[in-house]
């Protein structure tokens, strides 16, 4: 059977490799993007076990907001990124310090 714990070690997992993912990659946008989505996968994932052991459907419905939020926080980081490759050809983020004022 698994248990509440398992969903827990499993998420904290997720999470401790998307925060390794952002101090060991600070050059590519496009992989710090991809662990940003990985967090939130992760705090999702807590929020729907813990949901489920406590017989409450608030924390899966909160999960469908989270997902929105999450699904146009890529599309618009997405196309940031897109347009500044367009501008600048590269997704380095050391040099893209245009941005700066």
């Amino acid at each position: 059977m698994i248990g509440l714990s398992h969903y827990l070690v499993v998420a904290a997992i997720l999470f401790a490799i998307s925060i390794a993912g952002m101090f060991l990659n600070r050059k590519n946008m496009l992989v710090l993007l991809m662990c940003i989505e990985l967090m939130l996968l992760a705090v999702n994932l807590n929020f729907i076990a813990f949901s489920h052991y406590m017989d409450d459907m608030a924390g899966q419905i909160f999960v469908f907001f989270i997902l929105t939020v999450a699904a146009a926080e890529a599309a618009i980081g997405l196309a940031i990124l897109v347009v500044l490759f367009r501008s600048r050809r590269t997704i380095n983020v050391q040099e893209l310090n245009g941005l700066k004022g």
